[in-house]
């Protein structure tokens, strides 16, 4: 069974970094694009930064230059990772993982982890 787990959220003040992660297991395939997303009060669920597995990224406008996703590929379980700088408050959101497994062929979500940017 697919999980994903994830960490690292919290508080933390406009300017600062705050890194995420996520582990994701129980395909036996492993995983393609994994990425985060985030979701904002009263606003549709966006894009963050995605990485296949091949190692190529895309990432949304707004966080280029201050976010940078990596991933390490384990035997049993992926780790992603999410690094982010020069917090504004308007990163402040519930950031998801989503993971595509290869042996169903379906995407998977975490549990969502909140980060809050705010003096």
């Amino acid at each position: 069974q697919v999980q994903l787990v994830e960490s690292g959220g919290g508080l933390v003040q406009p300017g600062g970094s705050l890194r995420l992660s996520c582990a994701a297991s129980g395909s036996a395939f492993g995983f393609g694009a994994m990425g985060w997303y985030r979701q904002a009060p009263g606003k549709q669920r966006e894009l963050v930064e995605r990485i296949f597995s091949g190692g190529s990224t895309n990432y949304a406008d707004s966080v280029k230059g201050r976010f940078t996703i990596s991933r390490d590929n384990a035997k049993n379980t992926v780790l992603v990772y999410l690094q982010m700088n020069s917090l504004k408050p308007e990163d402040s959101a519930v950031y998801y993982c989503n993971a595509f497994a290869l042996y169903s062929g379906r995407n998977y979500w975490g549990q969502g982890t909140q980060v809050t940017v705010s003096s």
